[in-house]
């Protein structure tokens, strides 16, 4: 029969930060009301005994019996020293620990009701193993912390009769977390108590021997570095004795004679001796000697007065142009007239040009050649993506490991003030905290500022006036305005079947014969085999899938040539399928017969041009306009205003005013899963509308493309060259097209021009008449060609 355990009711001292384990002293300093009220009672009426119990949160100033661990030391005050203040000093002695049964929290104290709960040792062998574990931690223990404490330790480890002391005693040494000598307090057994004692403890030691590997490994780099430094003076020594130079001595010669020899302008001279100056004064091993030197370095390599000497040969310029580009006439155009401005004046300023155009177009091979034609070097540098303004303006030679800016090393490999530099990809420039790489450029690109460019790591002013910038973007959406209005936009469309058929003949064929070690007897492309490449495997603007395209039919030819083939190998339609397969694009043909509600139009891609059919149909006792295909709002508000036009006019073009009220309308434009927005489906949507609501079919060999407005105006649309081409590509001859486009007909290939046939209207009338026969009986115009 277990006995019943006696419990005591004492006044409760709570501890900040400490835990007070049995049979261990603590010095402590008692300065709450409340705690100060606890020890007065504790010595007038319990002989000084109490218990110390931690609290939960050191933060609360006044805690409460919810705020108490419920395991702590009952303790005797041993010394008591009054001060002249609020505080007492004191010295008590852990007893046994005890169990918090209740606390009492009425008077001017906290109170509790205990019961002494000692942990009493079952002496198990696991129990004797976690004991002999233990001991051998205190004796690493001792070995590891400063010499000090390890004999104060020492001392108190051998006058420990019991584990549990030792336990204590590391847990105090170390200083191990409150929570944790907590959790040593609270243990239900012996067991538990010694196996957290050597995870704790083992812990903390293995801290310590990291700290330790931490200073020792930092005292013997400060070794290795002063033994470096010694070696160095006694190699300097052995050096004079041989009458050999000094390494440190020739560098700073070296520098002072190339200083010397250096064509600079006056402020970087004036700069670049005072840096020198200052490179001489400091020891070998400073790092600002470093720093200094590389400046002083960029500020010899870069080509302050060297320049290219322009090649003014026209002839010359245009034959190179043409060898390496098909077509681009406008690009080529400006290139000689900026050649012809240098012959009568070499001094004037470079021009800023930004190439605009699908992928694929030649933008950026066009500056390999333009650099050519002028005799200059070339430089390119993709900023694509590029987020940090100081990427191109350099970082200040306060940090470290700063470097000149993009722009500044350009001009330096160029190794001549007047290259041509290509800034690739302006159009995905970014921006974020670090700055805007954008508003950079506006001084760059500016003819009237760049002149006087200022790299922060440089600080000097360098003239960029010289520097031909060719820009490079496919789409203008994303520039700045400002930065836009710096640079002499030339749009680059895309290339036309014809072109592209001729491109690959000249080019791209050739090209890929010769990376696949192929002449033109073993392979041929014949023109209808390169007209289904074109159609039926690539869809796009420029020519990167066609000339992957034309690689990949090489390749094939070469493992068959590999594996015994003699006879030569024609890529007529047939061949290319059964090499590439079935065919990867369909391109739609102009549809033969188009029932009434169905017209065609034009839209422009980033990959060229394409048809577009918009579907109508009446939905009887409908409601209003139902619009699919994901079409943009702008498109949407085309058909909304095509058919506020002809309900206005329902009338003058014999429909029954009726329909609009009591039918509703759903428009589709197939495709679906491709947006589509833009104002130049307006008079497609009205010519569909009001091929519905007469009944009268639009003519199918007939295509269109321009914005209407409520009151039946046409206005002008953009992209008329790949719309064009497109129409053509389906085999629609006949295309109508706004007034004010008739200027963008000079775009068109030549032949093309002669081939179609041309409409331009200003009325949605007009329009009318030459896409809907019957509509309105007027004589039809002759069409212009």
């Amino acid at each position: 029969m277990s006995e019943t355990k006696p419990t005591l009711i004492l006044p409760v001292l709570p501890l900040k930060n400490v835990v007070l384990f049995p049979k261990l002293a603590l010095p402590l300093s008692v300065g709450r009301e409340a705690s100060r009220a606890a020890v007065e009672e504790a010595i007038r009426s319990h002989e000084g005994e109490l218990i110390l119990v931690a609290q939960r949160d050191a933060s609360v100033e006044n805690p409460g019996p919810g705020d108490l661990h419920r395991f702590g030391t009952r303790a005797k005050i041993r010394k008591v020293l009054r001060t002249s203040g609020a505080t007492m000093e004191l010295i008590v002695a852990g007893l046994e620990r005890v169990g918090i049964l209740e606390v009492h929290s009425g008077g001017a104290y906290l109170a509790a009701v205990v019961e002494p709960m000692p942990l009493v040792a079952d002496h198990t062998p696991e129990e004797k193993a976690l004991e002999t574990a233990l001991f051998e931690l205190a004796a690493k223990a001792i070995e590891r912390i400063n010499p000090q404490a390890a004999e104060q330790i020492s001392r108190l480890l051998e006058s420990a009769d019991d584990p549990q002391q030792t336990m204590h005693l590391l847990a105090t040494a170390f200083s191990i977390d409150l929570d944790k000598q907590q959790s040593l307090l609270d243990s239900k057994s012996m067991k538990e108590a010694l196996q957290l004692a050597v995870k704790y403890i083992s812990e903390e030691i293995r801290v310590l021997e990291m700290r330790q590997k931490i200073v020792s490994e930092a005292q013997e780099e400060m070794s290795k570095e002063q033994r470096e430094y010694v070696l160095r003076r006694q190699m300097k020594a052995i050096q004079q004795e041989l009458g050999e130079d000094d390494p440190v001595k020739a560098e700073t010669e070296e520098l002072r004679k190339r200083l010397a020899e250096a064509d600079l302008p006056d402020e970087a001279r004036k700069e670049a001796d005072r840096e020198f100056r200052r490179f001489e004064r400091l020891p070998d091993q400073s790092p600002e000697r470093h720093v200094l030197r590389a400046w002083i370095e960029l500020v010899l390599e870069l080509p302050w007065r060297k320049q290219t000497e322009d090649n003014l040969d026209i002839p010359r310029a245009r034959g190179i142009l043409n060898d390496d580009h098909y077509g681009l006439e406008d690009v080529k155009e400006r290139i000689l007239e900026h050649l012809g401005v240098l012959q009568r004046n070499p001094g004037a300023k470079a021009p800023i040009l930004c190439f605009v155009g699908p992928p694929g177009v030649g933008k950026t091979s066009l500056g390999q050649s333009i650099a050519r034609a002028l005799g200059r070097k070339f430089e390119r540098m993709s900023v694509g993506g590029l987020h940090d303004e100081s990427e191109l303006r350099g970082h200040r030679r306060t940090y470290i490991g700063a470097m000149a800016g993009r722009l500044i090393q350009a001009v330096r490999r160029a190794g001549a003030n007047n290259p041509v530099l290509m800034l690739d990809e302006i159009d995905k420039l970014g921006r974020d905290f670090r700055g805007d790489p954008a508003a950079a450029l506006l001084e760059v690109l500016d003819p009237e500022q760049n002149s006087t460019f200022r790299d922060n790591y440089l600080d000097l002013q360098f003239d960029l006036s010289k520097v031909m910038f060719i820009t490079t973007a496919n789409s203008l959406d994303t520039l700045p305005q400002p930065l836009l209005d710096r640079m002499e936009v030339i749009r680059l469309a895309g290339y036309s079947e014809e072109e592209k058929v001729a491109i690959a003949n000249k080019y791209l064929i050739p090209r890929q014969l010769k990376e696949t070690g192929l002449t033109g007897e073993q392979v041929a492309f014949p023109e209808d085999g390169l007209r289904k490449l074109i159609a039926s495997y690539t869809r796009e603007a420029g020519l990167r899938n066609l000339e992957r395209s034309i690689g990949s039919l090489c390749r094939k030819a070469a493992l068959r040539f590999a594996e015994g083939r003699t006879e030569p190998l024609s890529m007529s339609p047939d061949t290319i399928v059964e090499l590439l397969g079935p065919e990867t694009y369909l391109p739609e043909p102009a549809r033969q017969n188009l029932p009434a509600g169905v017209s065609t139009g034009l839209a422009w891609t980033p990959a060229g041009g394409d048809v577009l059919y918009v579907e109508a149909t009446l939905l009887p006792k409908g409601k209003g306009l139902t619009l699919t295909g994901q079409l943009g709002e702008v498109m949407q508000e085309s058909a909304r205003a095509a058919q506020s036009f002809l309900w206005s006019h329902a009338e003058e073009f014999h429909i029954d005013p009726q329909v609009f009220s009591e039918a509703g309308v759903h428009v589709h434009v197939p495709a679906g899963a491709i947006p589509k927005d833009g104002p130049s489906a307006g008079i497609t949507a009205a010519v569909a509308l009001a091929s519905l609501y007469t009944k009268k079919p639009a003519r199918p060999d007939t295509a269109m493309t321009g914005e209407i407005t409520l009151t039946g105006r046409v206005l002008p649309i953009g992209g008329v060259k790949e719309k064009v081409l497109a129409a053509r590509r389906a085999g629609i001859n006949r295309v109508v097209l706004p007034k004010a486009n008739q200027k963008d007909l000079r775009d068109l290939p030549e032949h093309v021009r002669k081939e179609m046939e041309f409409h331009f209207v200003e009325r949605i009338e007009e329009v009318f008449r030459h896409t809907i026969p019957g509509l309105i009986e007027t004589p039809e115009p002759v069409a212009a060609s």
